[in-house]
């Protein structure tokens, strides 16, 4: 499984991994506060998240992304086969 993980800080790949399977850009509810997001998620309808997260643009989602100097580690599929959702946002100094 951890020989399938990417890693990636281009905006456009992240966008385009995210909406291929149905998921946008959200922020955990009440970690934030005016313009700024708080905590940033990627959330997948119909998954557990529906309760603490909150839709935000994907511009909000970039703009805290790059503040906090994350990187995007993900999954195209999973061992068996199946399309991924398999994401994790991390220190991009913990990856190389």
């Amino acid at each position: 499984m951890a020989g399938d993980n990417r890693v990636t800080t281009n905006h456009d790949e992240i966008r385009h991994w995210t909406e291929l399977r149905g998921g946008c850009p959200a922020a955990v509810k009440a970690t934030g506060g005016g313009k700024d997001p708080g905590i940033i998620r990627i959330d997948f309808p119909g998954y557990s998240g529906q309760q603490s997260l909150e839709a935000i643009s994907w511009d909000e989602f970039f703009d805290k992304f790059e503040e906090k100097n994350l990187a995007f580690i993900y999954q195209e599929t999973t061992a068996g086969g199946e399309q991924s959702r398999f994401f994790k946002l991390v220190d991009r100094g913990s990856v190389h």
